[in-house]
């Protein structure tokens, strides 16, 4: 009996201790899962749990299930305290697992951090679009031209089939014209002791070249753009005027390079190496006039050229077009005139860079020239005092227009054509 008195009032303090106990005892999810991933199974599970009672009083029962070995625990209370009491125990218990995973948190923070910076800047050029954007338009172009390429280049070889004899033409003159124009220039530059029979050579090939052209294309009649004609060429369609103007403008360098050539071939006692180089100087800017007047009647008869469907309208629209080609091209003229004008005054008048230097004068310079370093040959002191041989100081001033010592500006106008040069511009208009 008194056993059976001590049991009672040992299971109502268990259950007055278990009712004011603020926490209730649960295995954690991290330790479960802990013995569970160290291949350990839990023997004993307590479970908790909590009825509701309408009386009001708590009675506490405890029972052993020796199959299980669980442990129930039946608390009787309130309804307002029971759900008050699982609120509470809910908060507890995600504050409990925000405790346990709090520790783990810094390491983990960083990175997520991190992932998110750098998925910003994506989302940030997505949302504005243009980056991708011009992606994929490369993208679209780059796919497009290798599509495209196969058929690109049946096109052009067969542009190359029919058109064969003009680019060959072409290529030929351009060879051609470097060719001659390099040795011209060395020529020049060798001065009194140019070799004769290459300027003859030059000549020679510069007529052959040009008469075998003209006579490939003899029913063209080509040369009658020389004097200012159009040629017989129909029907007179855009590349049809392209092609017979830029032969043209080859033909008529040409010319010029072979009057260089002939200057050379005149002897010194009758030009000097200064009255050369002008000479040289004057047919090269006469040779650029013609070259921008011989286009002039090609172009006008091409714009004014109308079908009969165009009627009234077709040959009112292409005289205005005829007529404001005329307009530019008289500005274009008008500059080129000038510079010629220039060139006629200094060929007329001669050069005023210097005046011939006495021996006393060269002596105190010390007798070397600062351009060849050797002995003054024909020495002219400049407006700075400074003295140079006749011919290193004419060739300076082919391309500087100051002194070469002390860069004091000497010349208004650089001589850049003196030296035998053509103009590599292909005047197409």
């Amino acid at each position: 009996m008194k056993l059976r008195v001590q049991n009672d009032r040992i299971d109502s303090r268990r259950a007055l201790k278990l009712r004011e106990s603020p926490a209730v005892m649960q295995p954690d999810a991290c330790e479960r899962g802990a013995h569970t991933g160290n291949g350990l199974t839990p023997t004993l599970q307590p479970e908790l749990t909590r009825t509701p009672a309408p009386g009001g009083g708590a009675a506490a029962a405890a029972a052993a299930n020796p199959e299980s070995n669980e442990v129930r625990v039946n608390m009787t209370s309130k309804l307002g305290e029971s759900s008050g009491g699982a609120s509470s125990r809910r908060s507890r218990v995600n504050s409990h697992s925000h405790s346990h995973s709090q520790p783990h948190g810094p390491n983990r923070l960083p990175h997520h951090s991190n992932s998110e910076a750098e998925l910003d800047p994506p989302d940030s050029d997505l949302d504005s679009g243009e980056p991708s954007t011009s992606l994929s338009e490369l993208r679209c172009l780059f796919r497009w031209l290798q599509k495209s390429l196969p058929f690109l280049v049946i096109v052009c070889f067969k542009l190359v089939i029919q058109h064969a004899l003009g680019l060959a033409v072409g290529v030929g003159l351009f060879t051609t014209f470097l060719y001659v124009n390099k040795n011209i220039q060395t020529q020049v530059f060798l001065q009194g002791r140019h070799s004769k029979l290459q300027c003859v050579w030059l000549l020679l090939f510069l007529i052959s070249s040009t008469l075998l052209l003209y006579y490939t294309f003899l029913p063209e009649t080509l040369h009658y753009c020389l004097i200012f004609l159009s040629p017989t060429i129909e029907p007179l369609g855009f590349w049809e005027v392209l092609w017979a103007v830029g032969i043209t403008n080859f033909i008529i360098k040409f010319l010029f390079m072979g009057i260089k050539c002939l200057i050379l071939l005149l002897p010194s006692s009758l030009v000097t190496y200064r009255t050369q180089g002008r000479w040289v100087m004057l047919s090269e800017e006469l040779g650029q006039v013609h070259q921008a007047t011989a286009p002039v009647p090609i172009w006008f008869r091409y714009l004014v050229t109308y079908q009969e469907v165009d009627g009234t309208p077709g040959l009112t629209l292409g005289v205005l077009l005829a007529l404001l080609y005329l307009i530019l091209k008289l500005l274009g003229l008008y500059g080129q005139w000038a510079s010629f004008l220039k060139t006629v005054r200094i060929l007329v008048k001669g050069e005023h860079t210097g005046s011939a230097a006495t021996r006393s004068q060269c002596s105190e310079a010390g007798d070397v020239c600062p351009i060849c370093q050797g002995e003054y040959r024909e020495p002219r002191v400049l407006i700075c005092q400074h003295i140079f041989c006749d011919e290193c100081i004419a060739l300076w001033f082919n391309r500087e227009k100051s002194c070469p010592l002390c860069r004091i500006v000497i010349t208004e106008k650089v001589y850049k054509w003196r030296d035998g040069a053509t103009s590599p511009h292909l005047q197409i208009y």
